[in-house]
């Protein structure tokens, strides 16, 4: 007789006849039963806790979430970095235009270069190309294979794939949960959309777009897919209006009139006339690709990389840089909607004509400096606000609170205005301050310090995963940041218009300057329209 070895059971089909009825009478269990149990014993093997496989800190494939990594120039790999230690993202890959490191401008020569051997523990890591800046697919897709190689030392590890093309690798990439968009601003929204239609949820830095109608798009499409997770990610660095609000509500200041917001942006520079040059293309650089929707022209390096969101087709502008980390968190305290107004007020620039000064037509690139005025309808118990912007240093006048004290206000900061006083804050809020109106001690456990940009996006990159799990949107999301899309949006619209617009949001129309709504929108080159990318 066969004996099972775990149970000491005699299996009744094992036994001559002569010996059947004595077995079948002593046996413990039938065939069916233990087939039965042992399926129930290995099941219990197969769901140990994952940390007794494979570490600690072990998370098993099928719990991870699989991620493309769209651009990966100086920010984008400044970003990569950090995720890459996150144990429940995968990055399986990566997508640029630019093939190798060239013709890249950072804040200084090695200061990525140092976070990138740090991170992949390699000292002697360069980033080849002109071997001066780090950026590009090729360093994106090393960078990542060195983490989860040689860091992680992750079994098995197949490697990542590196795309030219977003298209192509959203048709190809068949192992994809979800997209991280870290392109210049102009491909923000097209790409969002493109990965939407897919299933993919959404990961993209600001703005979710550079034109007003096709931002609209996006946000409408977002909202009409609830179970594509998005998440705008300058959300997890602003402020708390917790303190603002109760002393507003408390009547600190009285009636709110007012809130300022400025920034000592731009710190790159900014053209005042048309690229003239046309250089050759670098090796490895798709122009095409890198265009994208926009319309074809001469290839300049001074549109790309760094200085990109200073044009008004390839980018944002100040407040689209900046106002997402800032005023969010006041749009929604202060639950502002639609403006009624928008009232730019620019730098200008001259030139000549032989011997005879002219004042540059500057329809292609923001302003050195500006100050915008959005003029807010009242909404529910607050009444009418209007919403300052400053940018290229401009300020508000000095408070007569300060200026009596010999004090100045900050580079870049925020501030209050109420018929009855001011409160003046750091520029995300940070520290807020009554200056003037009833003095009233700040309530407990409010206004949180900041955290460095790329440590507080990472921080939050677990609640992204765990959205993307379970179906469920959280803070951030593409539906929440509409009304602040429209004012960044508005905000281009006026400079590039220079003149007071008046806003109708039910149409989406400016209504005293026509001419100015043909800035909401672009002409898509063809293969890359909204409805067939």
């Amino acid at each position: 007789m066969k004996k099972d070895i775990n149970t000491d059971t005699t299996f009744p089909g094992d036994q001559n006849e002569n010996s059947k009825d004595k077995s079948v009478k002593n046996s413990k269990i039938s065939r069916r039963k233990f087939v039965e149990m042992s399926a129930v014993s290995a099941a219990g093997f197969t769901i140990l806790p994952r940390n007794v496989l494979g570490g600690i800190n072990f998370i098993a494939p099928s719990d991870k979430i699989t991620l493309a990594y769209i651009g990966v120039g100086t920010q984008g790999i400044r970003e990569l970095l950090p995720m890459l230690a996150v144990p429940q993202i995968q990055v399986v890959a990566v997508c640029d235009p630019n093939k190798e490191a060239r013709g890249y401008r950072d804040w200084g020569t090695d200061y990525l270069k140092s976070e990138i051997r740090k991170t992949i523990q390699d000292p002697n890591w360069t980033p080849g190309g002109d071997n001066v800046i780090p950026g590009g697919r090729e360093n994106g897709k090393a960078i990542v294979d060195a983490y989860y190689s040689n860091v992680q030392k992750q079994q098995n590890y197949k490697g990542c794939t590196a795309y030219a093309d977003v298209r192509e690798l959203l048709d190809k990439q068949k192992d994809l949960d979800a997209v991280k968009i870290m392109t210049p601003d102009h491909l923000h929204g097209i790409l969002s959309m493109a990965a939407m239609k897919r299933g993919k949820h959404v990961l993209v830095h600001k703005p979710i777009s550079n034109r007003l109608a096709e931002g609209k798009k996006v946000i409408a499409m977002a909202h009409n897919n609830p179970k594509v997770i998005t998440h705008l990610i300058p959300w997890d660095s602003n402020g708390s209006m917790d303190t603002v609000m109760a002393w507003i509500n408390a009547g600190a200041i009285g009636i709110l009139k007012e809130v300022h917001n400025w920034t000592n942006r731009p710190v790159w520079p900014q053209y005042p006339d048309l690229p003239a040059d046309k250089p050759a293309i670098p090796d490895g650089f798709d122009w095409d690709l890198w265009l994208g929707p926009e319309a074809d022209r001469a290839y300049s390096p001074d549109y790309t990389h760094m200085v990109f969101r200073g044009w008004y087709d390839f980018g944002g502008g100040s407040m689209a840089d900046m106002g997402h980390y800032s005023l969010w968190t006041v749009f929604n305290a202060l639950k502002l909607t639609s403006p009624i107004v928008i009232e730019p007020h620019r730098s200008h620039v001259c030139g000549f004509h032989g011997a005879v000064p002219y004042r540059i037509n500057n329809d292609f690139s923001f302003p050195m400096a500006s100050t915008v005025r959005f003029s807010y309808p009242a909404n529910g118990n607050r009444g009418p606000v209007d919403l300052c912007w400053y940018d290229g240093g401009m300020r508000p006048p000095i408070p007569e609170e300060l200026s009596r004290d010999n004090k100045e206000l900050p580079q870049e900061g925020m501030m209050f205005v109420g018929d009855q006083g001011k409160i003046l804050a750091g520029f995300n809020v940070q520290n807020p301050q009554i200056i003037s109106g009833k003095k009233m001690e700040a309530p407990a456990n409010t206004n949180p310090v900041n955290q460095n940009q790329v440590q507080q996006t990472s921080a939050a990159l677990p609640l992204f995963v765990d959205a993307c799990k379970t179906g469920k949107q959280y803070p951030g999301n593409f539906s929440e940041a509409e009304y602040l899309t429209e004012a960044v949006n508005l905000y281009a619209v006026a400079l590039r218009a220079n003149k007071l617009l008046k806003y109708d949001a039910a149409s989406l129309q400016i209504t005293n300057a026509p001419d100015a709504n043909k800035y909401l929108t672009r002409e898509y080159r063809k293969g890359w329209e909204p409805d067939t990318i």
